[in-house]
């Protein structure tokens, strides 16, 4: 089963695929610029199909379509963590992540919430 959002999510996870195969990590970590990139072109286009789908009438997604949003999402947050020197293996929930733009209203925020990266060392950011 297809939803309308099928095209979309099928090129999103192809550009995430090259993104992941053609990355290449900061010598000198952080580069905050290409991080934002992967957030807005990324993150944030994933995010959106997902909220696009359940505003108004919700447009199911199919499972294999579901679950090639969330890993796209998932690829970019990788990125996103990589430009920042961090590996790691991200499997965070789309809906996890449009819940937390709801909230905070920027893509860059909704990436740190869920990555802890850059990490938070500002007790006052912590708690703010």
């Amino acid at each position: 089963m297809a939803s309308q959002y099928s095209d979309r999510i099928e090129d999103l996870a192809a550009e995430a695929a090259s993104a992941r195969e053609s990355f290449d990590p900061p010598t000198d970590p952080p580069d905050a610029e290409r991080a934002m990139a992967f957030c807005r072109e990324g993150v944030g286009e994933a995010v959106a199909v997902y909220v696009d789908a359940r505003s108004g009438e919700w447009d199911r997604f199919g499972e294999e379509e579901f679950a090639r949003l969330e890993r796209a999402m998932n690829d970019y947050l990788e990125l996103y963590a990589r430009c920042y020197g961090v590996e790691l293996d991200a499997d965070y929930s789309v809906r996890t992540a449009a819940e937390a733009l709801i909230d905070t209203h920027n893509v860059a925020d909704v990436a740190r919430i869920l990555t802890n990266v850059p990490e938070r060392t500002d007790e006052r950011a912590a708690y703010g």
